[in-house]
């Protein structure tokens, strides 16, 4: 997807968030920074997706401030949060399965649910009550189709997105090995936003459960030509994708048909594309031309 001009107000509330965390005492600089993103916005390349603008606005941060890592105490207390909550949603998950349900559905919607920890966005939530209600909210079909593609031995590339997120991330992966998948996860290669790194993968146990790669992305999305040739190949390579998180859906949309997305609708923008509400827990596929050269 490319960048719309409605995408310019969030972009600017970024810049003025960003800007207070990385100097919150420093009134100046703050003026300084948003200054100097209000006079490049007009001259960005809106053909790229909104995560390539977003990296630019972090490299401005990051020049104007010497700071690396806007968001690694927020991800920390996510990361601890969400794993609090853990031990109950297994229960849950382990319930299910006891019942003859459906535990990879349900696996499934609640790491959607984690994608509302989105620091790119300021969306208020209640993540207890959410995770708690939620039941029946993605496309049966699509699970479906999901679930054939995801057979015994599939190998399956999870793109990972946000912290707190990527702890629910390990039920849904989890799950996909007791379908006798073999599942890699991809973080991010540098900070951005409050994105899942390496370092989170280790912290919320994601190594010890499956194969962990880095994709080069220094994006809050992943953004192609960003990628390591070895990613790009691994891309290829895989039976399933499934991407986490709005900013991976931007960044495929109309460059990589047939990725499994699943995420929560987190702009009108997104609402209008999708065909869903504002809000709404999202699992699809994405469309395009076959134009990453697989």
């Amino acid at each position: 997807m490319d960048t719309a001009i409605e995408c310019m107000p969030c972009f600017i509330r970024m810049a003025e968030r960003e800007a207070c965390i990385a100097c919150p005492d420093d009134l100046d600089m703050q003026q300084e920074i948003i200054q100097e993103w209000g006079a490049l916005l007009p001259t960005l390349d809106l053909n790229v997706p909104p995560p390539a603008i977003a990296r630019q606005l972090a490299e401005l941060v990051r020049d104007k401030t010497g700071c690396t890592d806007l968001y690694a105490a927020d991800k920390e207390e996510a990361n601890a949060l969400v794993s609090n909550l853990l031990p109950s949603l297994k229960d849950r998950i382990e319930t299910e399965r006891q019942k003859n349900g459906d535990p990879l559905s349900l696996a499934l919607e609640l790491a959607i649910i984690g994608n509302y920890i989105d620091r790119g966005v300021e969306i208020q939530f209640d993540l207890e009550k959410e995770l708690a209600e939620v039941v029946g909210s993605v496309s049966p079909e699509i699970i479906n189709e999901f679930k054939i593609r995801a057979s015994s031995g599939a190998s399956v590339l999870i793109l990972g997105d946000n912290t707190g997120e990527i702890v629910l991330d390990t039920l849904l992966v989890e799950e996909l090995k007791r379908f006798g998948c073999d599942v890699t996860f991809a973080v991010r290669s540098r900070p951005v936003l409050n994105d899942a790194t390496m370092e989170d993968a280790r912290a919320v146990g994601m190594t010890a459960l499956c194969r962990v790669v880095e994709s080069g992305v220094d994006t809050p999305g992943t953004v192609l030509d960003r990628c390591t040739p070895d990613f790009i190949q691994r891309m290829r390579q895989a039976d399933v994708i499934l991407s986490k998180g709005q900013g991976n859906f931007e960044s495929l949309e109309g460059k990589w048909p047939g990725v499994f997305c699943a995420f929560k609708v987190k702009c009108e923008r997104i609402a209008r594309k999708t065909g869903l509400a504002f809000g709404s827990s999202a699992f699809c596929l994405t469309t395009g031309d076959d134009v990453a050269g697989r």
